[in-house]
């Protein structure tokens, strides 16, 4: 009981984070359940298995608020889908043990990339994303392997492209629910889903802080939360790739 409330903490938080700036939700979560010793792939292939409920529920907001533009969701979903089953392959075929400092790494580029976006200060002018399919494919191949990234990805490149943000990431979340779900899919014909105890918490945690993640955003302005966001999550990685060659 006790470690089921500290995922739903876990769930709780990263949904919060999430909820507010569009973004985060997979790595904080990995790069926590890395930190307590699971595997890359069983870090990632429970992260996504909640994932699905919590993306669902978002997608589904998102659209209720029009916040979703439909063709850009077509665009992303089916190359991100793609690419988040050849990341759960890959992942579910390698040592975890040899990935785990890429995956370290990876999160700390994710973790880096945030404070890049939270620090800048131009936007430039409102305009179409493009180039989304390949974006879709290689936000859904990171996703996979480094267990989240497909916010910090997708959304905040089609942001610095010139997307509207509501639409970039109400869009993004609706797309990623399809990503999650192929990714979940894969990893449960690989290397199953073990860690019921963590995805149940995962998803409860989500579920709760879902209706406080729509009143933070409009009280908490952006740029605080994703330097906090990032700067966390470059801690977390720095630790998990000192561990891996050793060091504590």
């Amino acid at each position: 009981m006790t470690d089921f409330l500290l995922f739903v903490a876990v769930g709780f938080a990263a949904q919060l984070i999430d909820g507010a700036i569009g973004m985060a939700y997979g790595l904080l979560s990995t790069a926590v359940l890395l930190s307590l010793g699971l595997s890359p792939a069983m870090a990632s292939s429970s992260v996504h298995a909640a994932e699905v409920f919590t993306t669902g529920a978002s997608g589904f907001s998102h659209w209720r608020f029009g916040n979703v533009d439909w063709r850009v969701v077509r665009r992303l979903a089916g190359p991100g889908a793609v690419g988040g089953c050849i990341g759960a392959f890959i992942l579910s075929n390698v040592q975890g043990e040899s990935i785990r400092p890429i995956v370290g790494i990876y999160l700390a580029i994710m973790g880096i990339w945030v404070l890049v976006k939270a620090l800048r200060i131009r936007r430039p002018v409102e305009r179409s994303p493009r180039f989304i399919q390949p974006l879709g494919f290689v936000g859904g191949l990171l996703d996979a392997i480094g267990g989240g990234g497909w916010g910090p990805m997708v959304t905040s490149t089609m942001v610095g492209q010139g997307a509207r943000p509501r639409t970039a990431i109400g869009s993004a979340c609706a797309a990623e629910f399809f990503v999650t779900l192929t990714i979940s899919v894969t990893f449960l014909g690989t290397i199953g889903l073990q860690y019921w105890p963590i995805i149940l918490g995962l998803i409860v945690g989500g579920v709760l802080a879902a209706p406080f993640a729509a009143y933070v955003v409009q009280k908490l302005p952006d740029r605080p939360m994703m330097i906090m966001v990032g700067t966390l999550i470059c801690i977390i990685a720095t630790r998990e790739v000192l561990r891996a060659f050793g060091v504590e």
